[in-house]
């Protein structure tokens, strides 16, 4: 069976990831959507919070499968008895990072593959970073996110907005 996995901070999942999952899911007999902590990144969600909106989203997919893992991909993927790693790219920027990483991966074991996808082009620009962005600044992301997630997104925004405000 070819399981795939696709990683990544998801924070939040937005409409670009959703196509890409959704694309990955007609290519693989099973895919699984796993939440990584990046040491890099100071997130707006939680590690549960990103999984519980991912299961939202990946609930219509008989062949879809969310998880969370801390530490090395490669160490995931042989705990999941993977080799497949797919990945979504937006634009030359994407490619660079993510050529490096799946270069990386592959020193680290030989035997990962990855996969790159194009994201569809209605979504060539939209990043979690860009989404939170504009939400904070009160500006739309309606269209942007996942309308089963919309709410919590919002939500979490106007939280994080009012606990700054005060400070």
């Amino acid at each position: 069976m070819n399981v795939a996995i696709y990683p990544g901070s998801f924070d939040p999942l937005t409409n670009g990831h959703r196509d890409i999952i959704d694309r990955a899911s007609r290519v693989f007999a099973k895919v699984i959507v796993t939440v990584l902590e990046n040491p890099r990144k100071e997130p707006l969600f939680t590690i549960e919070e990103r999984v519980e909106m991912i299961k939202m989203i990946a609930k219509k997919y008989d062949n879809v499968e969310v998880d969370a893992y801390h530490g090395l991909l490669i160490d995931y993927a042989k705990k999941k008895n993977c080799n497949i790693i797919v990945k979504g790219l937006r634009a030359m920027g994407d490619f660079e990072f993510e050529f490096q990483m799946a270069l990386v991966n592959r020193k680290l074991d030989s035997r990962l593959e990855t996969m790159f996808m194009m994201t569809n082009n209605r979504y060539s620009y939209v990043s979690s970073s860009i989404i939170k962005e504009i939400g904070f600044y009160g500006g739309d992301i309606s269209e942007l996110v996942p309308n089963e997630i919309y709410n919590i997104i919002m939500r979490k925004i106007r939280e994080v907005r009012e606990t700054n405000a005060k400070k």
